[in-house]
């Protein structure tokens, strides 16, 4: 059955790269028709002329909403390349690039599920055709970011054989050009850690530690390492300003309330009223870090990698002082697992709930809501913060599935590594 399954599923694929080209061009008009400004891909130009020019990186203010530099001085080396064409060619460039860069974080999501061979193929393009009217690829795309390069860094590596030498550098690069992907490096040192423990534990060895994941983790940080120490190099003056003054300047990047902050710091700060909600937004990052790695972790250990390495994503944007609408392209493997886990379980209850994660983050409810200058999300109502909390409402929910359904279904499994 296998070849004729494999004809099969070949044969549809230029059917569903037609549908996915058809979705693309669609989009292109359309971001085209709203006169979309791709405003941080122009930041990110004016960045990397900073740096040809010897500018000082955190004093820039560019384009008209004068935005500052937030990344670390990596960032600032990578978009140097970005001065090279002109705004004309770069826009049509970039939004290329976004697209297939989609293409592969589809497909990478897929494999991260253990989808194989023509289906997996077939199911990238029309998984691509679908998540790119999503609202947080949609604003990727809009801004220009660069938030599904980071994605596909990191889950390539997280898709790597086990133990392949490189495995962790894509992680370690996505953390020096943007520091929240370093939680993955955690995620894994610590699944190490579990690992080695229980095999050692069962043979009176401690030289059970340097698992696959440990290994993993390490390279990572020599990844990040590496790239740093390169920036400090490059631009000492932007990287001494980075790691000494930057780097603890939350409101950088914007107002903690606004509506498309949707981490748990903002959160509590529509809900409590205040552009700073100072104790309440640490205490609540550190204990939802701790169940959030605690989830992810032991679903690893369990063999459900591919849910442990989502539940670390959910984590990661619910603890992060900013995370910003565009930053939730996460929701692609999230929605992609939730869905698999109801396929194959079964039932209306499970499908219905699947179906309702995904259509939430194609819903763009959460700008329902009113979210114009003059900071009005600081007298939101009670159904105002539901509607702009939806994204942290949706990773708990996967949060608490991950607990709920997938650790205690297999806690005799044997770990898989990952």
């Amino acid at each position: 059955m296998t070849v004729p399954v494999s004809v099969a599923a070949r044969g549809r694929v230029p059917l569903a790269a037609g549908v996915c080209l058809c979705s693309f061009v669609a989009f292109w008009a359309a971001q085209r028709a709203a006169e979309v400004s791709l405003v941080d891909l122009m930041v990110y130009r004016a960045e990397g002329r900073a740096v040809r020019d010897g500018g000082d990186l955190y004093a820039l203010r560019a384009t008209e909403a004068r935005l500052p530099m937030t990344y670390p001085p990596f960032a600032g080396l990578l978009f140097t390349p970005l001065t090279l064409p002109d705004t004309a060619t770069l826009r049509p460039l970039a939004t290329a690039g976004n697209l297939a860069l989609l293409v592969a974080f589809a497909h990478l999501s897929l494999r991260l599920a253990d989808r194989r061979g023509h289906a997996r193929v077939e199911g990238a393009l029309w998984v691509s055709a679908i998540a790119v009217w999503s609202e947080p690829v949609w604003t990727t795309l809009r801004y220009g970011q660069v938030n599904l390069l980071l994605a596909v860094l990191v889950l390539w590596d997280l898709t790597r054989r086990p133990g392949h030498r490189w495995a962790g550098v894509g992680t370690g690069v996505a953390a020096a050009i943007k520091l929240t992907p370093a939680l993955f490096a955690v995620f894994l040192l610590l699944v190490g850690a579990v690992q080695a423990v229980r095999r050692g534990a069962r043979r009176g060895t401690w030289r059970e530690l340097w698992q696959p994941a440990v290994r993993h983790a390490c390279v990572a940080a020599a990844g990040f390492l590496g790239a740093t120490l390169l920036a400090a190099v490059v631009l000492p003056d932007d990287s001494r300003r980075f790691w000494t003054r930057v780097l603890f300047e939350a409101d950088r990047a914007g107002h903690a309330e606004q509506t498309a902050n949707q981490s748990l710091r903002g959160v509590l700060a529509r809900l409590l009223h205040t552009g700073d909600p100072g104790s309440w937004w640490a205490a609540g990052a550190a204990l939802v870090c701790a169940a959030g790695l605690g989830v992810a972790v032991a679903a690893a250990v369990c063999g459900e990698r591919a849910w442990g390495a989502a539940a670390c994503a959910a984590t990661m944007l619910l603890v992060s002082p900013v995370s910003w609408s565009h930053h939730w392209v996460w929701c692609v493997p999230m929605a992609l697992l939730w869905w698999a886990r109801a396929e194959r379980l079964g039932g209306r209850v499970r499908r219905a709930g699947a179906a309702g994660f995904a259509l939430l983050f194609c819903s763009y409810a959460l700008w329902w809501v009113p979210h114009r200058p003059g900071r009005p999300e600081l007298d939101q109502h009670v159904g105002q913060m539901a509607l702009s909390a939806l994204y942290p409402l949706a990773a708990c929910a996967f949060l608490v599935l991950t607990a709920a359904v997938v650790v205690p279904l297999r806690p005799w499994r044997r770990s898989r590594t990952v």
